[in-house]
C-alpha cells in the first residue's frame, strides 16, 4: 500500500518513480487492472492526490523477496512509535531492482516488529539517497507513518544537511527555488525542468570557504528525489564526489552530503524532539584535507 503524502502527478509517472521500474511496466499493470486507487480501477493518466491509497497487486511483486537480515544499525532514538536512525553512506533504504538485500528495510525487518501494510517500505517516512549519510525517521506502525508523512508535507519536520561542494560560493546564503522532475534523457537522474516537475525549494548557508570548495548547510522546504544534489549542481556548485551530478570522477564513498539534524514534535505525545549527529569519517577526512590545503 502506497499512501500519497502530497499532490503529485500522473499515476504512471508517480508509480514509475516510487517503484523504480519502467513507465511501460507500470502502464501494463494498470491496463491489466492490477493497480487500484482507493479501491478503484483507474487509467494511467489519473492524477494522484494527497491521501490517495494505491495498491499494486502484481504477482511478480516487489514485496516477495524482502527478507529480514541481521545488519547492524545505528539507533539514535527509539520508543514504541518511531525510530531515529543514523544511516551509513552506501546503504540503500529499501529494496528495488538491483538491490533486494542489504537495505535498511532488510535490517529493520530483522531488528524490529514494524506493523505495516507496505511490505516493501515498512516504516519508511522519508528516504535518503544510497550514498547520503545521516538521520532518518522510521515509523513503527501505519498510524504514526501517516502522521509523520502529513507533518513532512506541512513542513513541520525540520531537516538540516551539511555538504561539501565543488567551487567557492560567493553568497553567504541563498534560496534555490526550481522545480524538479525526471530527466527526460536519463530516467535514473532528476533535473530542474518544467515537464512533470514538482515544486522544490532548498535554502543554503555558507559555513566555511576553502580554496576550491565550500562547506554549506542546507535546509529543505520540500523533499524531492536528489533535491539538494540537483539544486546545487544546477547553480554550478555540485556536491563533492557526487557520482551522478558531479563533474569529476567520484570515489566509491559517494557524495559529501550528510543529514545532520532533525527536529519535530512527537506525533503521539507532542513532545519536541531534536537529534544531531556528526558526519562520517570520510566526510571529516575530506574537511581535514581542505583545512590543511587552505
Amino acid at each position: 500500500m502506497i499512501i500519497v503524502s502530497e499532490q503529485e502527478e500522473r499515476l504512471d509517472v508517480f508509480l514509475a518513480g516510487k517503484l523504480d521500474i519502467s513507465r511501460s511496466k507500470v502502464q501494463k499493470l494498470i491496463k491489466d487492472k492490477l493497480v487500484l486507487v482507493n479501491g478503484n480501477i483507474v487509467s494511467s493518466s489519473y492524477q494522484v492526490k494527497k491521501d490517495d491509497r494505491i495498491e499494486v497487486n502484481d504477482d511478480l511483486n516487489y514485496e516477495m523477496k524482502v527478507d529480514a537480515e541481521n545488519i547492524d544499525l545505528d539507533i539514535i532514538y527509539e520508543d514504541d512509535d518511531l525510530l531515529v536512525i543514523n544511516k551509513k553512506s552506501g546503504m540503500v533504504v529499501h529494496p528495488a531492482p538491483g538491490h533486494y538485500t542489504g537495505t535498511l528495510v532488510n535490517a529493520l525487518l530483522y531488528h524490529f516488529n514494524i506493523e505495516s501494510k507496505d511490505k516493501l517500505r515498512p516504516g519508511i517516512v522519508h528516504r535518503l539517497d544510497k550514498d547520503t549519510s545521516g538521520l532518518m525517521l522510521v515509523a513503527k506502525n501505519d498510524l504514526v507513518l501517516e502522521k509523520l508523512a502529513d507533518m513532512i508535507s506541512k513542513k513541520e519536520v525540520q531537516r538540516c544537511y551539511v555538504a561539501i561542494v565543488d567551487g567557492v560560493i560567493p553568497h553567504d546564503n541563498g534560496t534555490i527555488d526550481a522545480p524538479i522532475g525526471r530527466d527526460i534523457k536519463d530516467r535514473q537522474k532528476m533535473a530542474v525542468t518544467s515537464k512533470n516537475a514538482k515544486e522544490a525549494i532548498t535554502h543554503f548557508r555558507v559555513l566555511k570557504r576553502f580554496r576550491n570548495n565550500t562547506l554549506i548547510e542546507c535546509r529543505l522546504e520540500t523533499g524531492r528525489t536528489h533535491q539538494i544534489r540537483v539544486h546545487l549542481s544546477y547553480i554550478g556548485f555540485p556536491v563533492s564526489n557526487d557520482p551522478i551530478y558531479g563533474r569529476k570522477k567520484a570515489t566509491s564513498f559517494g557524495q559529501m552530503l550528510h543529514s545532520k539534524s532533525i527536529k519535530f514534535k512527537h506525533p503521539r505525545t507532542g513532545e519536541e524532539l531534536y537529534f544531531e549527529v556528526e558526519p562520517p569519517k570520510e566526510f571529516l577526512d575530506k574537511l581535514g584535507y581542505l583545512e590543511r590545503d587552505n
